[in-house]
């Protein structure tokens, strides 16, 4: 049973790694600082561990997709994130794009052979 249970572990972390992109753009709309991801992600069902967050938000942003901005006025310096308008338009296609996989694949589950 252990077995399974790893490989079902293992399954859900890999069907979790898009959502979380989703999940991040979803929330850049408005300037963000990284940690601050974390609980309203969480608060609306994605779990995203900050190890994970952070080289995302990087990456994210050397794709063009998110810009930023340092805000010093706060005792800790925060590096606040927002969607570019490249990354708005990429977060639209990639909504289209979930909700076409998740029709497709409603079908295939409703329809096993």
């Amino acid at each position: 049973m252990s077995d399974m249970n790893d490989i079902i572990a293992g399954l859900t972390q890999e069907l979790r790694r898009g959502t979380i992109i989703l999940g991040v753009l979803s929330q850049l709309g408005e300037p963000q600082y990284g940690y601050s991801l974390v609980p309203v992600l969480e608060e609306k069902g994605v779990h995203v561990d900050p190890g994970t967050l952070y080289p995302l938000l990087r990456r994210l942003e050397k794709q063009g997709l998110l810009e930023s901005r340092w805000d010093t006025n706060e005792t800790r310096p925060r590096k606040y994130y927002l969607l570019s308008s490249m990354g708005r338009e990429v977060y639209k296609l990639l909504c289209e794009e979930w909700r076409t996989m998740m029709s497709s694949l409603q079908k295939i589950m409703d329809d096993p052979r």
